[in-house]
């Protein structure tokens, strides 16, 4: 965590000056970026990139993947979609670089998920000197929920019969002051402020986020407002059916509660009636504590736990060492926050790896 502390600061030292001489110094110099962020989707732009009809399409930063995926579906061929975090990098540890600072000042729109999830969102706003490129919060308009909400609703319902002492006595504390009453309370250090900001795991919410994208492409390009209505259409219907599959696919699971690396999937659970219990918290690289693991390693062998669930972009080695001490296996549970080069290779995208996610989860919760 200081080592993430220190290059946001670094970061921030340098980020005024950039934007300065990017809004002031004018077009006679191209962005530099990467080269991976010009080809695919591990960093790409997404569009024809050319003129349309004669005009030069918007052009729109996005933060990570889903952003990316969400905007390049609603955009078409009008408008100039780029990704910031490369492919394979974890969006938690990723600081703009000079030359995205440049490539932002240089965009009409810079559309990110919000809630927290952009820890270098409020540098960008306090730096830019232009104006550009306007920020647009996809998650904006959604009820968040609290960083581990979710799973202690769900374990308060089940921990509801013969543990009321337990409960009385925590009441007294000054957790009840956080609503905090239950064993399970992991006490995390949230770098989202608190908020979960994973609302893309949702299909339901991925929709509102396609929405509020399609709303600001079309006022930022009023022109084509009915291009992006149409693609916006097309893609949300597609988040429809993976909806109604997961509908189907989890009504009748076994189980209902599934452990997994760390709480992304709050919304997931709570649409489809299940409950997460994280070994960390919204932090992906969070180590959890001795007195945490226990917990863990406790409330898997009470339920049964047969799948562990551990995730692409960082290591694994807390999900196995809990999976070897209860004798269980581990398997992938997807949050999607970026695209792997396997991932690119495969053609993956977010519909995809949703279906592999569906696919875990009915076989986890049937065991």
């Amino acid at each position: 965590m200081n080592l993430r502390i220190a290059k946001r600061a670094a970061a921030a030292v340098g980020l005024s000056l950039v934007l300065t001489i990017a809004g002031c110094g004018g077009g006679g110099q191209q962005a530099g970026g990467n080269a991976a962020n010009s080809t695919n989707a591990g960093g790409n732009a997404a569009g024809s990139g050319e003129t349309v009809n004669g005009e030069h399409p918007l052009r729109i930063q996005t933060s990570f993947y889903p952003i990316y995926e969400f905007t390049k579906q609603v955009a078409g061929d009008f408008a100039t979609v780029e990704l910031l975090v490369p492919g394979g990098m974890e969006p938690h540890d990723w600081e703009p670089s000079p030359q995205d600072i440049r490539k932002l000042a240089e965009s009409d729109l810079l559309i990110v998920n919000g809630a927290g999830m952009e820890s270098w969102l409020e540098q960008v706003e306090a730096s830019s000197a232009s104006g550009k490129p306007e920020i647009v919060e996809a998650s904006e308009g959604i009820t968040l929920m609290e960083g581990g909400e979710e799973e202690e609703h769900g374990q308060e319902e089940e921990q509801a019969d013969g543990d009321e002492h337990a409960a009385e006595s925590e009441a007294d504390s000054g957790e009840a002051a956080h609503n905090h009453d239950h064993d399970h309370d992991h006490d995390h250090d949230h770098d989202h402020g608190g908020l979960d900001p994973h609302v893309w795991l949702s299909p339901a919410l991925a929709v509102q986020e396609v929405r509020r994208i399609e709303a600001a492409l079309a006022q930022a390009d009023p022109e084509h407002a009915a291009d992006y209505k149409q693609n916006a259409d097309a893609y949300a219907d597609q988040l429809d059916q993976l909806n109604q599959e997961f509908v189907e696919g989890l009504a009748n699971a076994k189980r209902k509660d599934f452990i997994t690396q760390h709480a992304a999937f709050g919304y997931l659970a709570r649409e489809y009636g299940l409950t997460q219990v994280p070994i960390a918290g919204l932090a992906p690289d969070q180590e959890p504590s001795a007195e945490q693991m226990t917990e863990i390693v406790k409330f898997a062998k009470e339920h049964q736990v047969k799948t562990i669930f551990f995730e692409t972009l960082v290591s694994s080695k807390v999900a196995e060492t809990i999976a070897r001490e209860i004798g269980a296996k581990t398997a992938v549970l997807n949050p999607i926050e970026g695209l792997t080069a396997e991932d690119e290779t495969a053609g993956e995208d977010y519909l995809s790896l949703m279906r592999q996610n569906l696919d875990v989860l009915k076989a986890a919760l049937n065991e």
